[in-house]
């Protein structure tokens, strides 16, 4: 457990990311930064967080404030969430070594098993248009090689997920980012009052009563009777239902559009698809980049809480 608050470490620019843009934000006292990998439930607990940000009021669509995107206008970001009146909420994807701390803003830190997150990010991965490539590759700025097409063969790209990184620091999460030594780098801060862990098996097996946690942390009143729409709000076919509305061109850039991106939410299919060797695989990284206490966390969750 680390006494001292994280310092700036790394910088991160690919294809997705450039980190060099959080230089520019303005934290305020009461901001709220999810922070994961990906494909662990981010959308999920923006949709919650946002719901308890306007709890019992008419609340404006759910904001996609991610900085560190460097194929979107920071101009513009910047200036969305300069006009804010109301609690502002951003996500991330970056590991604390690469995104400047803030004491002032409040962290939820969202961590899921990496197998489960494998099979999600397939799905994505694998549905990505020639519209999303070009837009990510071919947006000027880019450091370093395109993202590579998605291999056909689902072992191909776990193979090179779980044993590559794509930056010299890392050794997993290639093409994209590191996703164990994401969770791994925010873990030795978890005791700070301003960070709040949260596990995806967690939100599956309680979400009411991780609901109440979170709003807990965020000095959020929740009387019990907005628990039950609040629920509701954020379930998955509800979600689905606003994203439809809110983007109808989704598949312009994800095949099969919302339904596409909204997948299954389950856990446990990979235990049908990667063998006992590619499974192995995960056992050697896993010891090579995690504390055991920090991995034990990310495949129980909160039953193993330290």
């Amino acid at each position: 457990m680390s006494s001292s608050l994280p310092t700036l470490l790394h910088t991160y620019q690919n294809h997705h990311l450039d980190s060099t843009r959080w230089l520019q934000y303005m934290p305020r006292a009461d901001d709220i930064i999810v922070a994961t990998s990906l494909k662990s439930g981010t959308t999920w607990m923006l949709e919650i967080v946002w719901c308890l940000i306007f709890l019992g009021q008419a609340a404006p669509p759910t904001p996609e404030h991610w900085i560190e995107a460097r194929a979107g206008s920071l101009a513009a970001l910047l200036g969305q969430l300069t006009t804010q009146t109301h609690r502002r909420l951003l996500k991330t994807h970056l590991p604390l070594a690469g995104l400047p701390f803030h004491p002032q803003v409040k962290y939820i830190v969202v961590g899921r098993d990496a197998r489960d997150i494998f099979m999600s990010l397939w799905n994505h991965y694998a549905n990505y248009t020639p519209r999303s490539y070009a837009l990510l590759n071919d947006t000027p700025g880019r450091v370093g090689d395109p993202l590579p097409p998605c291999p056909s063969d689902i072992h191909a790209f776990w193979r090179e997920w779980i044993s590559r990184g794509w930056f010299a620091w890392e050794s997993e999460g290639y093409p994209f980012w590191s996703n164990l030594q994401h969770t791994q780098s925010w873990w030795p801060y978890r005791q700070l009052e301003n960070i709040h862990f949260v596990h995806f098996n967690d939100l599956l097996a309680d979400l009411a009563g991780e609901i109440r946690r979170i709003a807990h942390f965020l000095a959020i009143v929740l009387p019990e009777e907005a628990l039950p729409p609040l629920i509701e709000a954020v379930s998955l076919p509800a979600m689905r239902r606003e994203a439809e509305q809110r983007y109808p061109d989704l598949d312009q850039f994800f095949q099969g559009g919302v339904q596409s991106f909204f997948f299954k939410g389950t856990n446990g299919r990979w235990q049908t698809v990667l063998s006992a060797a590619e499974v192995a695989l995960y056992e050697e990284t896993a010891a090579r980049v995690l504390t055991p206490d920090c991995r034990a966390w990310l495949e129980q969750g909160r039953a193993a809480w330290t």
